[in-house]
This record gives C-alpha cells, sequence and structure tokens, in this order.
C-alpha cells in the first residue's frame, strides 16, 4: 500500500497511504492489525459467558434466545465502526493541522469509503471469532484458533498461492511463457481467498486515483487510454466486488455462528 502512485493533487488521502522505515502507513496498520480487534471482540463472547455460568443465567431471561447472539455480533460491529471512524477522523484532523490543506470532495469520499471498507474488513474477522466462540467451549481454543487462521491468511496464504500455482503451471522451461497468464490468474484467485489480499486490494485502488485497473493488464487494454486519474466512482466500481465479498464472508460467518448457538443446549 505505497503512495508512488498517489497524484499530487491528493495529497490529503498520503496521510492513509505513507509510512516510514519505522512506522507503518494507517491503511497497512488497519490491514495487519485491524483483524485483531474483531478478534478481541469476538473470540470470547458467548464461550467466556458459558465457562462462567452467566449464559445459563441470561438464557432464562424472557428474551428470545436468537436476541443474544444477535445482540454479541452488533454491539461488536458498533464498536468496530467507532473505532475505524474516530481513527480515521483523528488522522484527518492531525493531517489538516500539519499541512494545513483542506481535503476536496473527492478526498472525503474516498477516505469514507476506505473507513466504510475497514470496517466490513474487521467485521469479518468478528464473524469468524464469534463462530469459534460458539464452536470451542474454551476462550483460549478459539483465540488460538482465530489467530491461526488470521497470520496464515495474512502472511503465508501468498507463498502458498505462488506454490500451488507454480506447481500445477511452471514457469521454467519452454512451457513457462505459455503458462505466465494461467500461472498469474491462478495465484491471484488464492490470494483473493484471503480478507487481507481483498482488503489491501481494495484500499490501494480507493485510496490511489491513479491505480486504473485490478489484475492483469495487457497491451491491447491500455491502448489508447487516456493517461490520468479515475474519479471516485469509477475507483468504486473497481472495489465493489472485493465489498460485496467481505460482506458476505461476514455474513456467512456470523450465519454459522447463529445457527449453531440456536442449535447448542446451552442450558445442561
Amino acid at each position: 500500500m505505497a503512495s508512488e502512485g498517489t497524484g499530487s493533487s491528493f495529497v490529503f488521502l498520503q496521510l492513509f497511504t505513507t509510512g516510514s522505515g519505522s512506522i507503518y502507513s494507517f491503511a497497512t496498520f488497519i490491514a495487519f492489525l485491524g483483524p485483531l480487534a474483531g478478534i478481541i471482540l469476538g473470540f470470547d463472547a458467548v464461550s467466556n459467558e458459558r465457562t462462567l455460568g452467566t449464559l445459563n443465567r441470561l438464557a432464562s431471561q424472557p428474551i428470545y434466545r436468537d436476541a443474544i447472539i444477535n445482540a454479541k455480533f452488533l454491539a461488536g460491529a458498533t464498536v468496530i465502526v467507532l473505532i475505524v471512524f474516530t481513527l480515521g477522523i483523528y488522522v484527518s484532523a492531525v493531517g489538516l493541522m500539519m499541512i494545513g490543506v483542506p481535503p476536496g470532495v473527492e478526498e472525503v469520499l474516498r477516505i469514507a469509503a476506505f473507513l466504510v471498507l475497514s470496517a466490513v474488513y474487521i467485521a469479518v474477522w468478528l464473524a469468524f471469532a464469534l463462530l469459534f466462540s460458539v464452536l470451542c467451549r474454551h476462550a483460549a481454543t478459539a483465540a488460538l484458533a482465530c489467530i491461526t487462521i488470521w497470520l496464515f491468511l495474512s502472511l503465508f496464504m501468498s507463498l502458498f498461492a505462488s506454490g500451488i500455482a507454480g506447481a500445477l503451471f511452471p514457469l521454467d522451461g519452454i512451457e513457462g511463457v505459455s503458462n505466465l497468464m494461467s500461472n498469474y490468474q491462478l495465484e491471484l484467485a488464492l490470494n483473493r481467498i484471503s480478507p487481507y489480499y481483498l482488503f489491501s486490494e481494495a484500499a490501494s485502488t480507493i485510496l490511489n486515483p491513479s491505480v486504473r485497473s485490478i489484475g492483469i493488464v495487457t497491451m491491447s487494454s491500455i491502448q489508447g487510454a487516456v493517461v490520468g486519474t479515475l474519479p471516485f466512482t469509477q475507483s468504486l466500481l473497481l472495489v465493489w466486488p472485493h465489498l460485496v465479498v467481505m460482506a458476505a464472508l461476514a455474513a456467512a460467518g456470523f450465519a454459522a455462528a447463529y445457527i449453531r448457538f440456536m442449535r447448542q443446549e446451552i442450558r445442561a
């Protein structure tokens, strides 16, 4: 998520994409450490109450059973939205005082879209943490499972995808040239299984107006293209599938947790 390609007319966006040798950019910080917020909010939401025995008392109250699991997820999602937008507003305010250049309408829209994207991304991990909290009897087991999946998808998924693509479509020898496109497409498809990769790709696109396409670019696709930056609506169209997939992952994780919780015997 570098800022080399960010146009000079979008200085305010560089507050979210520029880092230093010792400090990550705001976008990179959210991409790598944001999932921890979702995991912390969800890994013991149900398992800890079951261990303490408070889940039995809660279920004995005259409330619908699904209200318990719904409240667990909605409360965590609300906290995530508050955290993300508070951090975004804080970074914008500090940047405004430092550079003295107010953001334009285009920049405000892009920052708002990025913050929404960040909230949905962290909500994915909240949903999966809630799922493991329902499945596991102990909060420590749920936390370890979530952290393991987070580390694999964030750090090792690219190596796994590269190895699988290289094994199925090797780039060595005479067949390497013909396998180049298939190798890249398979590696890209496998990487996009990871929410980390989806968010990184979408955030780089929405915060950098110079990014004009996602995926492989051929000479025929850029022939006759006008050099310049994309408007916000076009950038949003590029990242819309990423946002939909992440929202679907969050919904799927919560649905699995909901179904499992409704079928569990919690008063025994």
